[in-house]
């Protein structure tokens, strides 16, 4: 991992919305973003682009099932998200 991706991996680690978004999807493995919102109490939007933070990062991966995005803990891990998800 170069310094320009671990920065990036570590910006979209530093917010405590998104760290709850993994340690929910660490436990419900897939699931949509509106059980998502739900689930940690944040609009569906908000939500939205806190994930797309983490997508970006290549930290979640996310797939359509017909109008549905679901999302999921990227099998590619960096160290560093392994090492929050253990300890989460």
């Amino acid at each position: 991992m170069n310094e320009k991706e671990l920065e990036k991996v570590l910006k979209a680690l530093a917010n405590k919305r998104r760290v709850a978004i993994l340690k929910y999807l660490k436990h419900k493995e897939r699931v949509s973003v509106g059980n998502i919102a739900h689930e940690i109490k944040l609009s569906f939007r908000a939500t939205s682009k806190h994930l797309s933070v983490l997508f970006s990062a290549d930290v979640v991966e996310k797939e359509q099932s017909g109008l549905t995005v679901i999302y999921f803990i990227s099998n590619v891990k960096h160290p560093i998200v392994s090492k929050l998800l253990s300890i989460i």
